[in-house]
């Protein structure tokens, strides 16, 4: 184990004031003591949680397990356990972060890096704040794929299918579909020019409705998949990197991230609170770095081996981050039923 990520937390909080530092030592101690942590929506092969699980482990003893789901589900099964509660920490989009507060099943925790975590990217309670970024991309299978799609426009041009996933569902779909509304001049509160893209597609029997999963994308059932970058490129890299292109459409996309949510009635709440201290430490950064997830807090210094494992900064030039996360908010609880009378409706 490198000494420095197992020290993070350790030095950081060695700099914290006092009173500060304080805190944090009790629920490291307290975290050691319940020696167990159950995540949803959290597994080894997305954002490199894979080496953020192994150094908690190591250096605090806890014994972690994963059991994965989409940001719906998450929040469904916090509501649904309550006090029964079977898991104790969960990681949504950040559109379900504010839905997670509406409903009452998360309880607030700031770390001490609150500071580094810009004000649009947290709630001001400390519910939830997002630790990593990712934008909407394509991943393009090579060998089943003649031309590249470089843009939502040119999808309409191939002979390819697109998968896309569980609109309505999972946060990474639905992401989808704004990423193609910015494109085709859509906004947060209007996403009907991206329903009329995934229609048309739809009727030309070239909608996928196949889940873009490494399973399935190395069983090559995936010709084109839209995923965050993030998992587009890990995808790759585990599979065959010579074997697809990881593209951002040129047109538009949308730069979104995750939050860690903690239960409200997790039965092990300092480890889940010590988790998400150490994620948003420089350690926990950079370990989303080296998963291809771009981290929240800027002043963070990634190595130059992790650097050189993300796209170029130029292919992020139409790409846009939420601005009106009400709208979007509404548009998200909106868009199962607009999905299905907009595209569903011409799935052959």
């Amino acid at each position: 184990m490198n000494k420095p990520l197992v020290t993070a937390l350790a030095v950081m909080a060695s700099l914290q004031p006092a009173l500060a530092a304080d805190p944090l030592a009790k629920i490291e101690q307290a975290a050691r003591q319940e020696g167990q942590l159950y995540s949803i929506g959290m597994p080894d092969s997305w954002a490199n949680w894979k080496d953020t699980w192994q150094q908690i482990g190591s250096t605090y003893g806890i014994k972690h397990q994963d059991t994965d789901m989409s940001s719906a589900q998450e929040i469904a099964k916090f509501a649904a356990e309550k006090e029964n509660a079977t898991a104790d920490i969960g990681d949504v989009g950040g559109a379900f972060g504010p839905v997670a507060v509406q409903q009452g099943v998360t309880q607030p925790y700031k770390p001490s890096t609150w500071s580094d975590i810009p004000n649009w990217a947290k709630d001001a309670d400390g519910h939830w704040m997002l630790a990593y970024t990712g934008t909407i991309a394509f991943l393009i299978n090579k060998d089943l794929v003649k031309k590249n799609p470089t843009s939502w426009s040119s999808l309409l041009d191939g002979s390819y299918k697109v998968t896309l996933g569980d609109v309505g569902v999972a946060s990474q779909a639905n992401n989808g579909v704004l990423a193609a509304a910015f494109a085709t001049g859509g906004s947060e509160k209007d996403l009907k020019p991206a329903l009329d893209l995934f229609g048309k597609l739809a009727q030309q029997g070239r909608l996928s409705l196949n889940d873009p999963s490494i399973a399935n994308i190395e069983k090559g059932e995936v010709e084109v998949g839209v995923l965050w970058d993030f998992n587009a490129l890990n995808y790759r890299d585990q599979i065959d990197p010579k074997k697809f292109d990881v593209v951002i459409p040129s047109d538009g996309s949308v730069m979104a991230g995750y939050t860690t949510i903690i239960n409200k009635w997790a039965k092990n709440p300092n480890a889940a609170k010590l988790a998400r201290e150490y994620i948003l430490s420089d350690a926990g950064q950079i370990n989303l770095a080296r998963g291809y997830a771009r981290p929240i807090r800027s002043n963070v210094v990634l190595p130059e081996d992790v650097k050189a494992k993300l796209l170029p900064a130029e292919q992020y030039a139409s790409a846009k981050p939420v601005t009106d996360q009400a709208a979007w908010e509404q548009s998200s609880k909106a868009l199962p039923r607009q999905w299905q009378e907009s595209v569903m409706i011409h799935m052959q």
